[in-house]
């Protein structure tokens, strides 16, 4: 997989939320010269395995850091904790940082934001990567295996888009667990599958790595024609992002653990 558009999205997009400590407002990398050549990825073609290649690449091509460390596991009596994402060194400060990283993509409904897989939520991962992931660098585990690590700062870095349904009016949030989302983000739409006569423009379906950077020449249009059980994720002609979902949606949920 050519990565070099989706690392144009990354380094230009902002995040899902403004600036609060440890959530970050701006991505932390510095742009890529023009003539910058990327490796192909050639991984687990999840998205949250891409975008965490993608942070790795650019972290490791920012000036300002060094030292990369990433995947770090966490055990506890032969139990598996968690694992860091990054920890890095900021040349500028000559602190350690904890980075977790996460690319989301979220639907509101009925005053929470659903993901396609409505065990998903943001409200949720958003307390897990706060309350979990970014408190185990502060673990005694971690600071007695990696002291040179133990104070490092933690940052969360959370890109996406957040989606609306233009047929069902309803109150837009403006924070989830009293952080202020970034209302330039909230700038895709969705509908049920009953409700896509009502879009006025074409719609064309999308792969999963286009659902950051959007639709292609290629991208095929004939998703309105069939019948799907699970959701679609599209781009109209004028550029706006749609997911399509099931009527189940987000009825079927079941909230036993974060995700």
């Amino acid at each position: 997989m050519d990565i070099t558009p989706l690392i144009n999205w990354v380094i230009k997009t902002p995040t899902l939320f403004e600036a609060s400590c440890p959530l970050v407002a701006k991505v932390p990398f510095t742009p890529p010269a023009p003539e910058q050549r990327w490796p192909n990825y050639q991984g687990n073609p999840r998205l949250g395995f891409v975008y965490q290649f993608i942070c790795q690449q650019l972290f490791t091509r920012t000036p300002r850091y060094n030292a990369v460390s990433e995947e770090i596991q966490l055990n506890e009596d032969g139990k598996t904790l968690g694992a860091i994402d990054f920890i890095t060194k900021n040349r500028h400060t000559d602190a350690y940082e904890h980075w977790e990283v996460a690319i989301k993509f979220y639907l509101l409904h009925q005053g929470l934001w659903y993901g396609p897989n409505a065990e998903d939520r943001l409200d949720i991962k958003l307390a897990h990567m706060l309350n979990h992931q970014l408190s185990l660098s502060t673990r005694l585990e971690f600071c007695q295996t990696y002291p040179l690590w133990a104070n490092a700062q933690p940052h969360l870095l959370m890109q996406g888009r957040l989606y609306t349904n233009p047929f069902q009016a309803e109150p837009i949030p403006k924070e989830c667990l009293g952080y202020s989302l970034n209302c330039s983000q909230i700038q895709g739409h969705w509908c049920y599958q009953d409700q896509v006569s009502l879009i006025d423009e074409p719609l064309y379906s999308l792969d999963k790595p286009q659902w950051l950077t959007g639709r292609e020449k290629t991208s095929p249009t004939d998703f309105a024609e069939q019948h799907y059980e699970e959701f679609v994720h599209c781009q109209s002609e004028s550029g706006i992002f749609w997911f399509i979902m099931p009527r189940h949606w987000p009825a079927s949920a079941k909230f036993n653990h974060p995700k």
